[in-house]
Order: structure tokens, then sequence, then C-alpha cells
């Protein structure tokens, strides 16, 4: 999930890059290409991805329903 919010990030960052638009002063192709970077990182850390690491695959109300 992270890894398309950051697709869409770079894609906006490129129009924007293509046009010369600005979004405001804070928001330009630059920024959104900041935030593309950290989401690209935390998708490759394992976040968003559902599971915590060593359960398995299962959520962590499994053992409370089997009881």
């Amino acid at each position: 999930m992270l890894a398309i919010a950051a697709a869409v990030a770079f894609g906006l960052a490129l129009i924007l890059d293509l046009t010369d638009a600005i979004l405001g002063e804070e928001i330009t192709g630059g920024t959104l290409i900041i935030v593309g970077l950290l989401l690209i990182a935390l998708h490759l850390a394992g976040f968003g991805t559902g599971t915590r690491a060593g359960s398995g695959g299962r959520s962590w109300n499994w053992r409370r329903v089997r009881r």
C-alpha cells in the first residue's frame, strides 16, 4: 500500500516538474519526491504490511478466538 502511495507521489512530482507548477509555497516537486522516498523506505522496512514480524501471518486476535 505504501508503494502505491509512493508511486502516486512520484507521479505528482513528475507532473509538477513537467508543467513548472507549484502547489503553494511549501509543496513543490522536490517535496513530493522526498515524500515518495519516505514512503518507499517505510514500505521496504515492512510498515503497512498488515502483519507483525514473527506472527506467522496470523492476526493478534487469533489466539483469543481459539480459546
